[in-house]
């Protein structure tokens, strides 16, 4: 029984490597330039060949890939550190002022039997899903997470099936 293995190649900027942002485009040198770009995402890195990394030249602050040899790993802002005063903050964020509300409707429960009683629960509600997306879209903007792009990508593996 024969066993391929994948080869694994140095990182070149003149060969065509899968996108690291969309996973469908292919990435290849522009014209005249010192620069990779996609042809499905439209992203613009720059490249060294020394470190074997690919930047996101079109962000700030930049996102950093590495070649493996197989594929793109790592996805690193340079100079940003998250920790857990960031994490606590989002938990924070999202539950406190929910569970305000919750305690609020708990504590002073409306008269039982009249048109508003479902209210406190549907606002508590309503609070939680928008802290939480608040959260979820900060996060997207950081980290400029191609939403579109991604959905794009999708719908055509799927019409390739």
């Amino acid at each position: 029984m024969q066993i391929s293995k994948k080869s694994t190649r140095p990182f070149n900027p003149q060969d065509t490597y899968p996108c690291p942002v969309c996973r469908t485009g292919q990435i290849s040198t522009l014209a005249l330039m010192d620069a990779l770009a996609c042809n499905f995402c439209q992203h613009i890195y720059t490249a060294s060949v020394e470190r074997q990394s690919l930047q996101m030249a079109d962000r700030q602050p930049p996102v950093t890939w590495h070649w493996n040899g197989k594929q793109w790993i790592g996805a690193h802002l340079e100079g940003v550190e998250f920790g857990w005063p960031y994490f606590a903050a989002a938990i924070g964020l999202i539950f406190l002022p929910t569970t305000l509300l919750g305690l609020s409707a708990y504590y002073f429960p409306p008269v039982p039997g009249s048109r508003l009683s479902w209210l406190p629960v549907a606002w508590t509600g309503l609070a939680f899903l928008s802290h939480l997306g608040i959260v979820l879209w900060l996060v997207g903007e950081f980290y400029q997470f191609p939403v579109v792009t991604y959905f794009r990508a999708w719908g055509r593996r799927i019409r390739r099936r």
